[in-house]
């Protein structure tokens, strides 16, 4: 299928646009671009910077990926925008391209949902499949595994991590790392139980669910360091693959600084 182009778009020569892409009215496409195949861009959508963007994705009006980061220190350095297949970005979503003080790269995976007007601020790390809601909000460098789902008006804070499969509440303010499987919400935001409702649409089994509600009461309810709530599970049969990945989460936050395991290298 041949590549759409409005006549009103504003595309540089030295972009790279694959097949089959649609540019709608009033796009703008900067000259380190490079678009794949089968991309929507529906109209009004702005991509700057050395910003890469896979297979399949559609870009809502208004949206624009690729800014320069909100960040004093950046001045001009050619760091870059990564994204994956077949993500939806909503009406109005900013992007911001990396810095020198992290990887250089702000990246997102693929099959992702951007409802509007959220903004992802420089070196966040995205996985895939990862839900967002309208009006929320990332700083720089947060990382969200895959899987997680984060509903409207949130607020994180910089060097956050999200863990999968967690769900985290409208209007919460994230300032901690939101472990994996958990649901959290609040402000302050707190974990409040597990992501159940969210584990069986995944088809998580009983058994691995049961054993995360355990690690539940032993590391929220009981506040069992990691080590004691190891021993415990251990002995009950509930150290499933999925709690040794809650209990590997604790650990590094706990290595880091303020509830952030990002922070470890931090002075």
């Amino acid at each position: 299928m041949a590549t759409m182009i409005a006549d009103t778009a504003s595309i540089d020569p030295r972009a790279e646009i694959a097949d089959d892409v649609e540019i709608g009215p009033y796009c703008v496409i900067g000259p380190d671009v490079r678009i794949g195949r089968g991309c929507r861009l529906i109209a009004h959508v702005c991509i700057r910077g050395h910003t890469t963007i896979g297979e399949g994705n559609t870009i809502h009006p208004f949206s624009t990926l690729g800014g320069e980061p909100q960040d004093y220190s950046y001045r001009g350095q050619p760091t870059r925008v990564e994204i994956g297949d077949n993500n939806v970005f909503r009406e109005a979503v900013t992007v911001h391209r990396g810095t020198e003080k992290d990887r250089g790269v702000t990246t997102l995976g693929s099959n992702n949902y951007l409802m509007a007007n959220v903004h992802v601020g420089h070196d966040c790390l995205l996985g895939d499949r990862i839900l967002v809601g309208n009006n929320t909000m990332f700083g720089g460098h947060i990382h969200v595994e895959s899987h997680a789902s984060i509903s409207g008006g949130v607020g994180l804070h910089q060097f956050v991590s999200v863990g999968g499969h967690a769900y985290i509440g409208g209007l919460s303010r994230i300032v901690h790392d939101a472990p994996p499987f958990m649901l959290v919400e609040g402000n302050p935001s707190k974990v409040r139980c597990i992501n159940v409702v969210g584990l069986k649409r995944s088809g998580f089994s009983a058994e691995a669910i049961a054993s995360l509600h355990e690690a539940h009461r032993l590391l929220f309810r009981a506040r069992m360091t990691p080590v004691q709530a190891t021993a415990v599970l251990e002995a009950h049969d509930h150290l499933t693959p999925e709690v040794k990945r809650l209990i590997e989460f604790i650990e590094r936050q706990q290595q880091g600084k303020h509830g952030r395991g990002l922070e470890r290298a931090k002075g």
